[in-house]
């Protein structure tokens, strides 16, 4: 008969205050999530099963899950997978772990384009696991949606999140090169969406180390922002039809120099947004 001491609440109470001795923010979710995983359940279904043991191997294979965590490894990529929007994506460490100001980005453009009849083509650049195409393409079915990004594993990430959410590639191209690079140069858009890395280099030392650590620095940090983004700008003209809109998940700091210089450049109008907590995270420019 198996000890009381290894039911899920003593577990989840052991495993919440080590992972606390180790500085792990929100220790108690985390040992829940790992957990509930584990036993393939919700998370929700371990308070109503508190009493129920686990055998020595789901003992094994827990601790060694909260040892990683301890380590400051992504509980995302620990399982594996993050919700996101309505749908569980698969990620590993080749993508960034979906954020939920991201979601309010792809919650943003789906308000805009509230037709769900309509079809447009648009194209997710820097796309990573594909969350924002993706979560687009299933609440809009009759949008043609492209990716694109520079990295062989994301773009493989991304094709597996395409089959497991959307169950068809039919819709869907997907392109491995440096931004723009590998797209034919006929191919336009109504809608071009792009969460590119954008956190200077000279912030690494105040990023968290499960990010600093673990999720990939390509998908982050940029040595010269304002470079790189203009390239974005210029490069993104050409691919965008006349009227053409391209949204930019972004550094607050810099929301206001991507609009100066958007218009700058010819684009004929530049709104920035702010996400809930404040800060202008988001910026929409139109081509003319």
């Amino acid at each position: 008969m198996a000890d009381s001491q290894d039911n899920v609440l003593n577990l989840l109470k052991k495993s919440e205050e080590f992972l606390k001795k180790k500085n792990i923010p929100s220790a108690r979710l985390d040992a829940e999530i790992l957990l509930a995983d584990l036993l393939k359940i919700q998370r929700v279904k371990l308070y109503i099963d508190f009493e129920r043991p686990l055998s020595v191997s789901e003992k094994d294979e827990y601790r060694e899950r909260i040892v990683q965590r301890s380590k400051f490894r992504p509980t995302a990529y620990i399982i594996g997978k993050k919700a996101f929007f309505d749908s569980e994506f698969q990620v590993n460490e080749s993508v960034l772990i979906p954020r939920p100001e991201t979601e309010e980005l792809v919650a943003w453009i789906l308000e805009e384009y509230s037709q769900k009849d309509s079809s447009l083509n648009a194209l997710d650049l820097c796309s990573g696991s594909g969350c924002i195409g993706i979560s687009l393409a299933k609440a809009r079915r009759n949008w043609q949606v492209s990716f694109s990004d520079l990295s062989t594993e994301a773009i493989e990430m991304n094709r597996k999140n395409i089959q497991e959410i959307l169950n068809s590639e039919d819709r869907f191209q997907l392109y491995q090169g440096d931004l723009f690079s590998s797209l034919p140069g006929e191919n336009q858009f109504d809608l071009i969406v792009s969460n590119p890395p954008y956190i200077p280099e000279s912030e690494k030392p105040s990023i968290m180390p499960d990010v600093a650590e673990y999720e990939p620095h390509l998908a982050l940090f940029v040595q010269d922002f304002e470079n790189f983004h203009k390239r974005i700008l210029i490069e993104a003209l050409p691919f965008l039809k006349p009227n053409g809109v391209l949204y930019l998940e972004t550094h607050p700091k810099y929301a206001g120099w991507l609009k100066e210089t958007a218009l700058s450049l010819g684009y004929s109008e530049a709104i920035s947004k702010r996400d809930l907590s404040g800060r202008d995270s988001f910026v929409r420019l139109k081509r003319a």
